[in-house]
């Protein structure tokens, strides 16, 4: 007599097309990548990498605006198409560290929030990453597993229904 398989759930089921269907899909997408401030080097030339080859795909890239991850996909993405590439930074320019200032002084689409100012950058972040989760297809998202803000913002994502791939660096 055969052997039955478990099905499985059908929450699980929906995510695997949707999944499924995104690989195959050869339109255009808005993809997201954030991840950690403090990366390896290694990691830092990977995210490039990868950066460089969604934009020469056609893709739009949106990401914040700190060192580590985020600068990795801004430095790649500019050496192919500044005009694919959006950057939302959790508070205003003037808050943001002078050694990616000039980085971001490339930037086409900028957007900065000088009204989050007042607020402890965890928070302004979580508020960022919503915003920018909230304008993606898909997020790609490089941390550690203890980076709250990063993890909280991939849980969000995947309520929300987007495609999520965390990857960990530890």
């Amino acid at each position: 007599m055969g052997q039955s398989l478990d099905l499985p759930a059908l929450d699980r089921v929906d995510t695997l097309a949707q999944e499924l269907a995104l690989l195959q899909d050869k339109g255009k997408r808005r993809i997201a990548i954030l991840g950690s401030r403090h990366v390896p080097i290694v990691a830092i030339h990977l995210v490039e990498l990868v950066a460089r080859s969604l934009a020469q795909e056609g893709h739009a890239l949106i990401t914040s605006g700190s060192q580590g991850v985020n600068a990795a996909v801004i430095r790649g993405c500019l050496e192919v198409n500044s005009a694919q590439l959006t950057v939302l930074l959790p508070q205003s320019l003037d808050r943001q560290p002078p050694e990616i200032r000039d980085l971001l002084d490339q930037v086409l689409h900028l957007v900065d929030k000088p009204e989050q100012d007042d607020l402890p950058l965890p928070m302004a972040s979580s508020l960022c990453n919503q915003e920018i989760i909230s304008r993606c297809d898909q997020l790609i998202c490089l941390a550690f597993h203890d980076s709250e803000t990063l993890l909280a913002s991939c849980r969000t994502a995947e309520d929300m229904g987007k495609v999520v791939s965390l990857l960990y660096f530890d």
